[in-house]
């Protein structure tokens, strides 16, 4: 059992059975695997490729993990799909709207087991075209892409750290100490209303005791008074306080705290070392515990998963047949259904004719047509006729009017040969 966790290739499909065995936060894998595959895509450049042809809007983060639209989002697999395999040099036909939908899933689930990637649920799974299943299709799919075009992940080029601020800072710290004095006597002058010279004040007090030693009957005897001499405490008390500023950025008080911070780190060390070893030792025998465990079940149950791992091969060949079958299933659909159309056809067309060859009608309007050309026939005669006596008559006309034009012609030449 321990050997096969180490299947890291199979993430679809698995069901309720492998999220309770790969933990409770199996249910939003395919968040994950789908912002992988927005990336992979991004790299492969799918909007200026894929959905600019297809007049579509790019993905969102979570755009097949959750069903919003089940045909938009199965176009859309099916078109990713097609162009990923396309991308990954498998020549694809792109599909098309309205197409049998089993028959486009059986197609891309035949080029990615092409791949070398195994299918282990139904393909039903992808006619909502989201889900774990569309994602790890796809996620599989955009893997051979890169593959292909020979893309491979680098190092990361971490940006360089700019040291010359804190070298700055720290000149200005060694400079803030060697100009301390200068600084305090900067602060003398500025504050000059509220602090006092201590050397003039500590000389004038030399100078008063002086000039007091020569009177000592006058310092046994005091004439100020004492809630005076409060109040004038109080009063000069404020301007008595000498106060000098630290650095934070001195390099000395950054060394003070190093060290103090190095001996709480070992106090504190100390305290917890016996702690951690204590931690160390039973992590460690669980450890062996835990794998003398498995190695156990291992032994154990090894016959059930050889029978386990046949009953899966199993499994997968009668899905593969089936998956075949349901193919061929589709296609013989198709012929069926043309061959349905043509015998419609057919049907149609004999019907037409067996309408016609029954139907008295056009026998009717034969008859009609004979009728009307005898009638035409007739009056075409009466009109032969006609035009025959005119013809006869206008040539008897010519005749008579020749024969007249002679006997006119021959009558004067007789009597001319009689003179």
């Amino acid at each position: 059992m321990a050997e096969e966790g180490g299947g890291g290739e199979r993430r679809g499909g698995e069901g309720a059975e492998a999220a309770v065995e790969r933990g409770p936060g199996a249910a939003y894998h395919m968040f994950v695997t789908m912002e992988d595959l927005l990336e992979k895509l991004k790299l492969l450049d799918y909007e200026e490729e894929a959905l600019r042809r297809h007049n579509m809007r790019p993905l969102s983060r979570h755009y097949f993990a959750l069903p919003t639209n089940p045909g938009e989002q199965f176009y859309m697999f099916c078109v990713l799909a097609a162009w990923l395999i396309t991308k990954a040099g498998h020549p694809f036909e792109q599909p098309q709207e309205y197409d049998d939908p089993n028959a486009t899933i059986s197609s891309i689930l035949s080029a990615l087991r092409s791949f070398g990637r195994s299918v282990d649920f139904p393909p039903s799974k992808l006619k909502a075209g989201s889900g774990e299943q569309a994602c790890y299709v796809l996620d599989c799919l955009a893997e051979e892409a890169l593959k292909y075009t020979g893309f491979s992940w680098k190092r990361p080029a971490y940006p360089m750290e700019e040291l010359e601020e804190e070298a700055i800072a720290e000149d200005d710290a060694e400079l803030t100490l060697n100009k301390l004095e200068e600084d305090i006597a900067e602060e003398e002058s500025d504050g000059e209303e509220n602090f006092i010279d201590l050397i003039a004040l500590k000389t004038q007090t030399y100078k008063s005791d002086m000039n007091n030693s020569t009177k000592q009957e006058e310092i046994l005897e005091s004439t100020t008074d004492a809630a005076e001499w409060n109040l004038e405490v109080e009063r000069v008390l404020p301007q008595l306080k000498v106060t000098i500023r630290t650095d934070n950025k001195d390099w000395r008080i950054h060394i003070d705290q190093m060290h103090q911070h190095k001996d709480g780190i070992e106090s504190a060390l100390k305290e917890t070392r016996g702690y951690l070893d204590k931690l160390h030792n039973e992590i460690s025998r669980t450890l062996e515990k835990v794998s003398s465990r498995e190695k156990y079940i291992n032994n154990q149950l090894e016959h059930l998963v050889q029978e386990y791992r046949v009953a899966q091969a199993q499994l997968s060949e009668a899905k593969e047949k089936y998956q075949q079958g349901s193919g061929g299933v589709t296609e013989r659909t198709r012929i069926l259904s043309e061959i349905t159309e043509v015998l419609e056809k057919v049907k149609q067309e004999m019907e037409e004719k067996g309408s016609s060859m029954t139907d008295g009608a056009p026998l009717v309007k034969i008859k009609q047509a004979l009728t009307k050309l005898k009638q035409e026939t007739v009056q075409m005669d009466i009109r032969i006729g006609v035009v025959e006596h005119t013809l006869l008559q206008s040539k008897l006309k010519e005749k008579s009017n020749m024969t007249r034009d002679m006997h006119a012609t021959m009558i004067p030449e007789t009597t001319i040969g009689a003179y």
